[in-house]
């Protein structure tokens, strides 16, 4: 009989090594040329291209795996939709997403305040990576693409760990990468990657040298996590997303806002879970939005205010029935929408506050009053004003792509790209023949200028 200690110490030694050597090349890659990041990420497109039949073998392996505990009842068909890169463009989208992360500015190395302290004594803030992330997501294996280039862009070594879901493709992309950096500069070990739970458990505790770990899952995943670690936790959780017909909505805007936000990719965290309606559109705006939904086959969770105006909607003896409490605190990454109505702009406010995952949530209004109170009401990362919420994605918001997107409060929120990947530091430099000390300025000395500077270049 095997030693069930005796495995995870061969674990916990192996999450070490890996930590190790995600350091090591962070440490290491610091003293290379900021350019030489987009070199990698050149090679790494190309490595990817060529093998492309490869990595869509490896995802129909996957996606089998997954399509048969999907008709057992043990996967949802969302997560398996996730899981899927041979639809049509994605793959091509995976490897532009890497293109156009390289086009973007390095974001390290920007001067963000500038002082003189005193004559010879400049200071500058400067950012810089955070240093190695470990970055754990669910089904989609483009996101070992994604969090590769945005980490490589920011200068962060990253250790991915996927969903068991995506194993053959996971596995085969990371391989890839690590094949195309050790073309470059950047070294192989910058981007690594991980399999098993064991191994994240043990990495949790490696505060030694991973520096921010990044959950992308529900609820559940990222307050384990948060549990389980000193590490600082970025949290990427549920995406219960909120759309909200204002007294003064249009009609036609109303219906395009709130049918793509709800159909146009269900299983997404961006996909509209609950509709709110004020109250005077019940009778009037309402029944046409939803025979819109219902025309796409979207299932309605209605209270009995917006229940009541449906009765000779077609459909609606199929896909209408009464909602329950839960249904407004539910993702349901499907063809279903909690429908409520509200008597204001605040209340659907409170409502979403107290109900949402402070992803994104959408008002649909022509009231400059209702828009403002929208925007500075809401705890919510992303707040729209008549538009899709389908639009809160880094791709969309020219970020070049995302490791997630925050709903907490950390230094970064809402799709993280790569300003959300680098923090700062402070340098200071003397010019002075003799060096500056304090006492040049305090104990009798001529005190401090504290003059803005140009902020420009950094100092070194």
């Amino acid at each position: 009989m095997s030693d069930p200690s005796s495995s995870s110490s061969s674990s916990n030694g192996n999450a070490e090594s890996i930590a190790r050597a995600a350091r090591r090349a962070f440490e290491d890659s610091q003293l290379v040329a900021t350019s030489e990041r987009d070199v990698a990420l050149r090679a790494i497109r190309e490595t990817l291209e060529d093998a492309k039949e490869e990595v869509i073998a490896a995802n129909k392996k996957d996606m089998e795996a997954a399509q048969a505990l999907a008709a057992i009842g043990q996967l949802s068909t969302s997560l398996v939709s996730r899981l899927d890169l041979s639809r049509p463009g994605k793959f091509e989208s995976m490897l532009q997403g890497i293109t156009d992360v390289a086009a973007l500015p390095a974001p390290t190395g920007l001067v963000t305040f500038a002082k003189e302290i005193g004559p010879g004594l400049e200071l500058h803030r400067v950012t810089c990576p955070i240093g190695v992330l470990l970055v754990i997501f669910e089904a989609r294996p483009e996101v070992v693409v994604n969090i590769a280039a945005l980490a490589i862009k920011s200068g962060n070594a990253a250790i991915l760990k996927g969903g068991k879901e995506s194993i053959h493709t996971a596995t085969l992309l990371s391989s890839l990468i690590a094949t195309a950096l050790s073309q470059t500069s950047i070294p192989s070990t910058f981007i690594q990657s991980v399999s098993t739970r064991s191994e994240i458990s043990s990495l949790l505790a490696q505060d030694k040298y991973i520096d921010l770990v990044m959950p992308r899952g529900g609820n559940e995943l990222v307050k384990s996590i948060q549990n389980s670690t000193r590490i600082p936790v970025m949290g990427h959780a549920d995406g219960i997303c909120a759309v909200y017909l204002d007294e003064s909505s249009v009609e036609e805007k109303a219906v395009r806002v709130v049918v793509e936000s709800k159909t146009d990719y269900m299983a997404a965290c961006n996909a509209a879970e609950t509709l709110l309606v004020h109250e005077s559109l019940v009778n009037t705006l309402w029944p046409k939005v939803a025979s819109a939904l219902l025309s796409a086959n979207v299932r309605l969770r209605c209270d009995p205010t917006t229940l009541s105006s449906l009765n000779n909607l077609p459909l609606a003896a199929k896909l209408v029935t009464v909602s329950s409490e839960s249904d407004y605190s539910t993702e349901f990454l499907g063809p279903t929408i909690a429908v409520k109505t509200v008597s204001s702009v605040q209340e659907a406010i409170k409502h979403i506050n107290a109900h949402s995952s402070h992803h994104t949530d959408s008002i649909v209004t022509e009231s400059e009053e209702s828009m403002s109170a929208w925007c500075r009401g809401l705890d919510s990362a992303n707040c729209f004003v008549n538009a899709s919420t389908r639009f809160a994605d880094g791709t969309r918001y020219g970020l070049g792509t995302e490791v997630g997107i925050s709903t907490g409060k950390t230094h970064a929120r809402g799709p993280v790209g790569l300003d959300g990947l680098v923090i700062y530091k402070y340098m200071m430099r003397s010019t002075k023949a003799d060096g500056s000390v304090i006492a040049d300025h305090e104990k009798g000395g001529k005190g401090y200028t504290h003059k803005d500077l140009q902020k420009g270049e950094p100092p070194f």
